[in-house]
């Protein structure tokens, strides 16, 4: 018997859309409805997913979809992603957490809504991640490491040990850290955080 997947709506057609899809169609929780933009005719179908409104049109779509989430990407700012967020919670969408099934998190770690979790990411044993974060491709959360609300930890990047990210901070790719520290604000590319 074929599993009826639930219709989800993505909030953003740029680049990190393209790999978020790739993550809900690899996970095959969801069934991608469309893509919506911030202004009609914005950008065009990714993927054959057709774009069926613009940011204007979530209230009137909230009648018909119920899951919904955040697909802008954050290098620069992440003051977008926050506020559509916070958009789609003010008109009650559900806003999962998106997991790759090549990622590995630990059972004994706990993942907040709104979150995506990339392929070949590992999320160890009493790690915990807040609400609308990015956990791109093979970033490493090590045991008792905590990423809170609204973050980006970038490709392969490494936090060991009861590392604490404060919100709204952007952590670089390649970037390792000591152990037991508190990242705050923009850490850049490869850095060596002691």
């Amino acid at each position: 018997m074929k599993q009826i997947r639930e219709e989800i709506l993505l909030i953003g057609g740029g680049g990190h859309c393209r790999g978020v899809i790739d993550v809900i169609e690899q996970e095959k929780r969801f069934k991608i409805a469309g893509i919506i933009e911030k202004f009609a005719g914005e950008s065009q179908a990714i993927f054959n997913y057709p774009l069926i409104g613009c940011d204007d049109d979530l209230e009137e779509l909230r009648k018909r979809y119920r899951y919904a989430f955040v697909t802008i990407g954050h290098i620069k700012s992440n003051s977008v992603r926050i506020k559509l967020f916070e958009k789609l919670k003010a008109l009650n969408f559900t806003i999962p957490t998106i997991i790759s099934p090549l990622a590995y998190c630990s059972q004994h770690a706990t993942v907040d809504e709104g979150t995506v979790v990339m392929h070949h990411a590992l999320i160890n044993a009493g790690a915990k991640v807040g609400k609308n974060c990015i956990i791109n491709s093979k970033a490493v959360l090590e045991h008792d490491s905590a990423v809170e609300d609204n973050c980006h930890i970038s490709t392969a990047s490494i936090l060991n040990g009861a590392v604490l990210v404060k919100a709204n901070s952007f952590v670089g790719s390649g970037v390792t850290t000591k152990e037991g520290i508190v990242l705050e604000g923009f850490i850049k590319a490869g850095s060596l955080v002691k």
